[in-house]
């Protein structure tokens, strides 16, 4: 019996190395690959997003009298900026080469086209004032349904998240900080388009988790928990990638597990905070992850939160 056992753990080993190399990636930092305009030494006050077109164009949110949607080439050459952008833009996403973003600063939701021509916008009115925070409606995160619909949270408000025809018709108003929700700093949600049915997933911020809720608002449950602050997410196949603003980005398969760790910082005062500066920045070692995307190739783009502006990449290992 022992010998049969002896025999077999090999194998069982070996399978089990299999099923775990399968699901975990590994990456490869790229030290500075973005290539700004000339005269420009920073990218700017970076408090936003990152995301990715159809044709692989990178898409950052830059704050600011500067600041706009700075669009770079694949291999982070610089290319030009999308016009008519708010100063305030915080989260967006590109969805069918449409720009759906929440402007923090005043309150709304644009859809624009990639060329900057505004083709709705949401306004302040159109969102129930009684939900409103002691703060008023801070609105941090947008993304859309696939059959149209715009969700949009008010993140730095107090977690309600709102659902809006493709037309800008208010539809649903649900979450808030009460249960069965409790959440608490909603700082991003996301359509998650990797189930039979696509769902939500909230980047609850100060309860260091992530949470499932069905489209019509019903909690799933939480995906993961025990995160540092995780602030965006991006989906590529199976996986997702988090950014976590207390200094680590993780990857996670499609049951919620960390299969990647990329990035970690575990010095307290280089974390949490936009006040770093270049002296403190170390290759391949996040600060204060805020925005993220999946290339069209599964490389990794973190955009840190960051008052003179930080960008970092990894390549996927292939």
């Amino acid at each position: 019996m022992v010998r049969a056992m002896n025999h077999i753990l090999p194998s069982v080993i070996a399978t089990f190395a299999l099923v775990f190399s399968s699901q975990a990636d590994s990456y490869t930092h790229v030290p500075d690959w973005l290539k700004l305009p000339t005269g420009r030494e920073h990218i700017g006050n970076l408090h936003g997003e990152v995301d990715v077109d159809s044709k692989g164009l990178i898409y950052i949110s830059v704050e600011g009298d500067n600041g706009s949607l700075q669009v770079f080439n694949a291999d982070g050459s610089y290319s030009h900026a999308v016009p008519n952008m708010p100063k305030t833009l915080h989260g967006f996403v590109i969805k069918d080469d449409f720009i759906y973003a929440s402007v923090l600063g005043e309150g709304k939701v644009i859809k624009a086209t990639l060329d900057g021509e505004i083709v709705l916008e949401i306004p302040k009115s159109a969102f129930p004032e009684e939900k409103f925070g002691p703060k008023g409606l801070k609105l941090t995160s947008v993304d859309v349904a696939p059959n149209g619909d715009i969700f949009v949270v008010d993140g730095y408000g107090i977690d309600w998240i709102y659902v809006f025809d493709s037309e800008g018709k208010l539809k649903n108003t649900f979450g808030g900080r009460d249960a069965p929700y409790s959440l608490q700093n909603c700082h991003k949600i996301f359509i998650d388009p990797r189930y039979e049915e696509p769902r939500i997933l909230c980047c609850d911020r100060i309860n260091l988790r992530l949470v499932h809720l069905s489209l019509n608002g019903e909690v799933i449950g939480e995906y993961a928990t025990g995160l540092r602050r995780p602030s965006s997410a991006s989906f590529h196949g199976d996986k997702v990638v988090i950014a976590e603003i207390a200094g680590r980005v993780v990857v996670l398969d499609k049951e919620g597990n960390i299969v990647s760790q990329i990035g970690t910082n575990e010095v307290p005062g280089e974390i949490n905070t936009a006040k770093t500066t270049p002296d403190q920045w170390r290759d391949g070692v996040v600060t204060s992850p805020h925005g993220i995307a999946f290339d069209n190739n599964g490389n990794i783009i973190v955009t840190e939160w960051n008052r003179i502006g930080r960008v970092l990449r990894w390549n996927l290992n292939r």
